[in-house]
């Protein structure tokens, strides 16, 4: 029965993955056609204050609800029965009721902190700044609101990740994509002799949150109608048997104790991932001019879209699938070290292996096509005035960037998966260490090399090699602790796609010429075409090259892989 639970879940998660990457695309189509309009008209120094109060508006969102989520997501396998209720019935209200209250308290820290932020960032701002951005301050008021309005739709949303209904999550973020893009487009065009400033990014902000609010409601509404439980928060009186004669499993009658004692220990760790994670962007804040924020921004839009078309949501859905896969119980939630059955830890093993070289295929294209790519595709999407500003260089530098991005999702979703809280103490300790690398490598590559942009991506790709390493050794220490080893050459792309990797990196630089030429858009379609022209070729050897693990990975997907010893 375990068994086919797992499987049950697996097959759940893969589908929900697959729909959350076609939600991605989708969903940034819209949004890459509409910021292809603004950026017509936008100047580097604007795009960098928008993004600047981008990282205000996501620092708020990450501190105040990423730990809860990671914590939730492990509370879901955990057993809330006793023997006198109904296994089917009050279990799962239980369950659910407690991922709501939980979800509150997303709300309770977000409005604090959308102050205290808030208050941060106008303190830090020049009066040069202040003049150049029109209605920065009001736009910044608007960000505030807009993410408080996104962590309303949270308690809905937790319950709904809880239950695996990636439907939900898909209409939810399409609605509100699209309505970003319509409000972001509409203000701008109302505004285009006024000098509005970001104020078109605020408001489109705005009504994303509404509209996650919006579908959030409404399908989490029919959901505790059908399954007894409530939106709003409710006192829980219900204990398991076990728990009986120790302290209250629920924290003021409302929250499940163990989940929020990981949420809190996560707390630490999710501050300096943020920082980590958006390390870039306080750097340049504060190394560089507006300008130069605004080519950095732009080429790390566009460098990373990849990561978040794919990447991320496939980090997501693996990350809960490892968590349905390897919980723990709630009696060793907080212990030092956690064992698994061979089994289910082999099992996670092979889908951390196939996620690995998959990933490691996609980067060996990208960095074999990317940095010749890059100039004649962001003078054709951006325009030619975007090309020539050093953003194709940076573009061209972030493509070898991409390979570590896609490494440290995955490994560190596994991680977050199976950490205990002692574990989780100590990676981020050693975050803490890395971001002092981070900070000292930036410092070295910004001021004393003078290498700007480029120089964030290196400090960027020191930072996250870190990273890797150590959720390296926690992974294979982990998998030795269960009786299962881990063979890094099992996901290492075969020898015959590497060379095919370097040998068209090769030719597509004597076929594309460098960011300094000066071309137009007949040439630059020119250019792409015989890009397309050689990536055929080599798409096919390194099919041909890896098809037996191609082959595997799509009969798994068709729920068919055959079991090898």
């Amino acid at each position: 029965m375990p068994a086919q639970n797992a499987t049950g879940s697996s097959t759940r998660a893969l589908w929900g993955a697959s729909l959350l990457i076609l939600l991605q695309v989708v969903s940034r189509a819209i949004t890459f056609v509409a910021n292809q309009v603004l950026l017509r008209f936008l100047t580097a120094q604007l795009l960098g204050v928008s993004t600047q109060l981008e990282v205000y508006y996501l620092s708020v969102i990450f501190f105040a609800r990423e730990s809860l989520r990671v914590a939730i997501q492990r509370q879901d396998s955990l057993d809330f029965s006793s023997p006198d209720q109904d296994h089917n019935g009050a279990k799962r209200d239980t369950s659910a009721q407690a991922a709501v209250n939980l979800g509150y308290l997303s709300i309770t820290l977000g409005v604090p902190l959308a102050f205290l932020f808030g208050w941060l960032y106008l303190s830090s701002l020049s009066a040069n700044t202040l003049a150049a951005a029109p209605n920065l301050v009001l736009s910044l008021y608007i960000y505030a609101l807009a993410a408080v309005v996104e962590l309303l739709s949270e308690p809905a949303f937790v319950v709904m990740q809880t239950r695996l209904q990636f439907g939900t999550r898909a209409t939810a973020e399409s609605a509100a994509t699209f309505l970003r893009c319509i409000i972001t487009l509409g203000s701008a065009v109302w505004g285009a002799g006024r000098d509005v400033g970001v104020l078109p990014f605020a408001l489109g902000q705005l009504s994303y949150g509404v509209g996650l609010l919006a579908v959030y409601t409404w399908h989490g509404a029919g959901l505790a109608n059908r399954e007894g439980f409530s939106l709003l928060p409710r006192r829980i009186t219900t204990s398991p048997a076990s728990h009986k004669d120790g302290p209250p499993l629920f924290a003021l009658s409302y929250f499940y104790r163990p989940t929020l004692q990981l949420a809190s220990s996560m707390m630490a760790q999710s501050v300096v991932k943020h920082v980590l994670t958006q390390g870039d962007t306080f750097l340049v804040s504060a190394l560089s001019s507006p300008t130069a924020q605004g080519v950095y921004a732009l080429a790390n839009n566009y460098g990373g879209l990849l990561a978040r078309l794919v990447f991320q949501p496939v980090e997501e859905s693996s990350r809960s699938y490892f968590s349905r896969l390897l919980a723990p119980s709630s009696s060793n939630l907080a212990t030092t070290t956690t064992t698994m059955s061979k089994e289910t830890t082999n099992q996670a093993r092979t889908a951390l292996q196939s996620l690995l070289k998959s990933y490691l295929l996609l980067s060996l294209v990208v960095t074999a096509l990317g940095p010749a790519a890059s100039t004649p595709l962001l003078a054709l999407v951006a325009g030619p005035h975007w090309a020539g500003s050093g953003a194709a260089d940076c573009l061209a530098a972030y493509t070898w960037y991409v390979p570590l991005l896609a490494i440290n999702g995955v490994t560190e979703a596994f991680v977050a998966s199976v950490a205990s809280e002692g574990e989780v103490h100590t990676q981020s300790a050693w975050m803490g260490v890395f971001s002092i690398v981070f900070a000292g490598t930036g410092f070295v590559v910004l001021r004393l090399l003078g290498l700007g942009a480029i120089g964030l991506v290196v400090a960027n790709g020191v930072n996250m090699a870190c990273r890797i390493v150590w959720c390296a050794i926690f992974i294979k220490r982990f998998l030795a602790r269960n009786g299962v080893g881990f063979d890094v050459i099992q996901v290492l792309p075969s020898p015959v796609a590497v060379l095919a990797g370097v040998v068209t990196s090769q030719v597509v630089k004597r076929l594309v010429p460098s960011a300094d030429a000066p071309v137009g858009a007949q040439e630059e379609v020119e250019e792409l075409v015989k890009l397309a022209a050689v990536t055929l070729p080599f798409v096919v050897v390194v099919a041909a090259s890896e098809r037996h693990f191609l082959y595997n990975a799509y009969q798994a997907v068709r729920g068919q892989q055959q079991t090898k010893q």
